[in-house]
């Protein structure tokens, strides 16, 4: 926050795009605001992603820095486009003050196309049930319990996305230590993960495996989510949760490579109908 303005996510994605393509084209700031009949302040804020940025000031500074790919201008406007949405949502989060840090995320989450998900521990988010919020709450907790039916509210809320129109696409891989955690207890993580065979139901939900015997991989060292808000690729940004914070990463070079390693690790997975199939046999050994 800076006074009234926010500087969101998809806004530096888009602002580090236009700083790039102003470098390239040798411009400052300066050249950027005169085309825009504005001030260096605007331009500033622009590339800042503090401010949502409209479709002629986009196409005025493509046309300065001498960009007309079809493909790049579009790609610049529609990034504008999702911002300015993301910027006005008003959705389940605003009756849940708790959601704190999460907050942006699930903002994104809202107005995403496709999310793809590596886990190494736990079942993502979106596909986990009631008692498995709860067990997961209450072994992090450290303080105050007062909370926690909020946090599982919320939680439950975001999975509402799943049904939404229009649809949102979820790829998960996890790795089998995250079938195999005890979270809760036994009778706890078995409903798990029979719940992660019915949703798997689901034409927009697509579940794999990394099991134990695939060997060492690419990707055991962190979880990440890539966050795609139109065709994947283009807009994508990467959300990863470290100890005591969040860390984002908003389009390029390092948002690609992590593209790339979802898919590396997805290859190295058994297949949908075996991860199902590996999912219902250890839940029938609990």
């Amino acid at each position: 926050m800076q006074g009234n303005s926010t500087s969101t996510v998809l806004g530096r994605r888009l602002g580090g795009e236009l700083t790039r393509l102003r470098a390239a084209a040798g411009l400052t700031q300066t050249h950027a605001a005169k085309a825009l009949t504005g001030s260096t302040t605007k331009v500033a804020k622009m590339e800042g992603g503090w401010v949502p940025v409209r479709d002629p000031d986009i196409r005025a500074l493509c046309e300065l820095y001498g960009v007309s790919d079809p493909a790049v201008v579009g790609g610049l406007l529609e990034l504008a486009r999702v911002d300015r949405e993301r910027r006005k949502a008003k959705g389940w989060w605003n009756e849940f003050p708790g959601v704190g840090a999460m907050h942006e995320y699930v903002t994104l989450e809202s107005v995403a196309t496709v999310i793809r998900s590596w886990q190494l521990s736990f079942v993502p988010g979106l596909l986990q049930t009631p008692e498995y919020i709860r067990a997961l709450r209450q072994d992090a907790r450290t303080g105050d319990s007062g909370d926690d039916e909020q946090f599982v509210e919320a939680r439950l809320a975001r999975q509402r996305r799943l049904d939404d129109t229009p649809q949102l696409s979820l790829r998960a891989v996890m790795y089998e230590a995250a079938l195999r955690n005890l979270i809760g207890g036994a009778d706890v993580m078995r409903a798990q993960l029979d719940h992660l065979v019915a949703v798997a139901e689901k034409g927009n939900v697509s579940l794999r495996v990394l099991p134990f015997d695939a060997g060492a991989s690419h990707g055991m060292n962190c979880t990440f989510n890539v966050i795609s808000f139109g065709e994947p690729g283009a807009m994508d940004v990467v959300y990863m949760e470290v100890p005591f914070s969040q860390l984002w990463i908003e389009g390029g070079e390092a948002a690609a490579q992590h593209d790339e390693l979802f898919e590396r690790i997805a290859r190295r997975a058994l297949n949908e109908h075996d991860s199902l199939e590996l999912i219902s046999r250890l839940s029938g050994e609990l």
